[in-house]
């Protein structure tokens, strides 16, 4: 493993290079060290405007994790109130300019715990549960609270790692969250830990925020914690650490620089965020940790703050569909008539009225063929039916399928986020 200077310089044993432009000519390495040197300028000046250089003021989608110790006053047992309205401040300067933001929040277990007189040190599954069950209320109430008095609604999602790693679960829990945002709720996400066994559990809120940014489709995921970022070692026991300020690819070498909590209330720790970081990139999303201990975290990002940024190679769209576009073996397929061919050549989804015929069995979520009049595979999607619920709307228009099969589903068979036409169709 390379040696890193005090200066933040990489050593390869060839003589020392600078962080920035040194580090992103060693490909060997495949990450390089970076300040984002932004101008300093005053939130006042940040109103309504973002920061385009930025991960951040590019995103359509935002999640932002908040840290059982950030969130709780460690003396105390409370909810830090000052600094949690700071951060409300900063997700509605978010909201203010069209981005939808997503809250995952810890602190149940750290603010139920003191309420239940629990004893210091690790806790017993039932103990996690019987605190979370306590302090999800006080958590719920304090953000219910923060933002409602700002013409706010706010929701609670609770999750279990099930819910992210079953279909089915997994499209209900998308589908709720697409419906809350455009509906303009705050989402406000904590796993629910009151029911969760030892195994459908994530066991922290890091990880189940990169599920929740790759489930909703987020452009950006921002991990406010009790650090700046990534460091090469530990920085409370190495002061020779060098801090990392951008990551394009998560190496072996990068994930050996994680360590464990620094902090009595957290149950994460850099390791955790370095697994996050790599669910979250692969689906197209940019991550960043930051130290959100200063007033009006978020905001301080935007205004060059020091922080990591995790890269992806694609958007959470392009990453989505090229998923789809791999899919091996798909489970079944549709055919579509000339019409329909033409409407997704034009971008538009698969609607019933273009589907003249069905080839199952499938599930709603499993991927499927599309296929033209002769038989070649045209397009691959993420269909919104079962075969047998598809056979029945099938060249039907979408304002008759509550009537057949009575419920109202989607309008679109497959819609065009989770559609992709394929380049050299196939047989």
């Amino acid at each position: 493993m390379p040696a890193f200077s005090r200066s933040g310089s990489v050593k390869l044993g060839h003589g020392e290079m600078p962080a920035g432009a040194g580090a992103r000519q060693t490909a060997v390495l495949r990450f390089s060290i970076a300040r984002f040197d932004v101008g300093p300028y005053s939130f006042e000046r940040m109103t309504g405007r973002p920061n385009t250089t930025s991960p951040l003021g590019k995103a359509r989608r935002v999640v932002v994790k908040v840290g059982s110790a950030l969130l709780v006053d460690a003396g105390t047992g409370c909810v830090n109130r000052e600094w949690l309205e700071t951060l409300i401040e900063d997700l509605l300067w978010l909201r203010q300019r069209d981005q939808q933001v997503i809250l995952v929040s810890s602190g149940a277990i750290a603010l139920g715990r003191r309420q239940l007189a629990l004893a210091k040190g690790a806790l017993r599954l039932e103990e996690s549960q019987a605190a979370a069950a306590v302090g999800q209320i006080r958590l719920a109430h304090a953000y219910k609270e923060l933002l409602e008095s700002r013409g706010v609604t706010v929701a609670q999602v609770l999750l279990t790692l099930d819910d992210s790693e079953r279909r089915r679960r997994y499209l209900n829990a998308r589908a709720t969250l697409e419906t809350l945002l455009s509906l303009g709720a705050l989402p406000v996400i904590n796993e629910n830990d009151t029911v969760a066994t030892a195994e459908i559990r994530y066991g922290d809120n890091d990880r189940l925020a990169a599920r929740v940014a790759q489930m909703a489709g987020a452009d950006c995921l921002i991990l406010l914690s009790d650090v700046d970022g990534l460091y090469t070692a530990d920085p409370n026991q190495d002061p020779a650490a060098s801090f990392i300020g951008e990551v394009r690819e998560i190496t072996p070498e990068i994930e050996a620089m994680g360590g464990r909590s620094a902090s009595e209330v957290g149950s994460g720790g850099m390791a955790t965020k370095l697994l996050a970081a790599r669910i979250a990139v692969s689906a197209g999303t940019h991550l960043c940790i930051a130290a959100g201990r200063h007033h009006h975290p978020v905001r301080r990002i935007e205004q060059g703050s020091r922080c990591t940024w995790f890269l992806p190679a694609a958007t959470p769209v392009t990453a989505r569909k090229r998923w789809i576009a791999g899919t091996l073996r798909p489970t079944g397929a549709v055919c579509i008539d000339r019409g329909a061919i033409d409407a997704l050549r034009n971008g538009r989804s698969l609607l019933p009225a273009g589907v003249t015929a069905t080839r199952g069995p499938f599930e709603r979520g499993d991927t499927v063929s599309v296929l033209a009049p002769d038989g070649v595979e045209v397009a691959r999607g993420i269909i919104a039916y079962s075969d047998g619920d598809a056979t029945r709307i099938m060249g039907r228009r979408s304002a008759e399928i509550e009537g057949i099969l009575g419920f109202r589903g989607r309008d679109e068979l497959i819609h065009r986020d989770d559609l992709v036409l394929l380049k050299h169709p196939t047989p």
